[in-house]
């Protein structure tokens, strides 16, 4: 049986694709249409009460692009830890990594997926 969030997750995710910050709408032009390594990506996907950033199901793959809100972050753990649990890895960047070090994040991805069952 598929993943069926509430109502509100739909919606929150929904505005989230729709306005994306900068990051995130620079990383989408690298990860949609399986320009990266192949991997089908999905983007703002809501899962167990979180909005993922960028989700590869098929690899098992969580991208988070995150601000200075996210630092040293225990609810950033702890939801990390709760996807591992479920054969998730999880790559976070900082935003100034993807606007100025677009190709280190690219390349940190593609080892991810190559050691994720890619």
């Amino acid at each position: 049986m598929r993943h069926q969030p509430p109502p509100i997750a739909r919606v929150r995710a929904r505005k989230m694709r729709v306005d994306p910050t900068e990051p995130e709408a620079v990383l989408w032009q690298v990860l949609k249409d399986r320009k990266l390594g192949g991997a089908k990506f999905r983007r703002q996907v809501p899962l167990k009460g979180y909005i993922l950033d960028f989700v590869c199901f098929e690899r098992r793959l969580i991208i988070e692009v995150d601000g200075g809100q996210h630092s040293e972050n225990s609810g950033d753990v702890r939801r990390d830890a709760i996807f591992a649990e479920d054969g998730f890895e999880v790559l976070r960047f900082w935003n100034d990594e993807v606007l100025e070090g677009l190709d280190g994040v690219c390349l940190r991805i593609l080892a991810a997926l190559r050691n994720v069952g890619g």
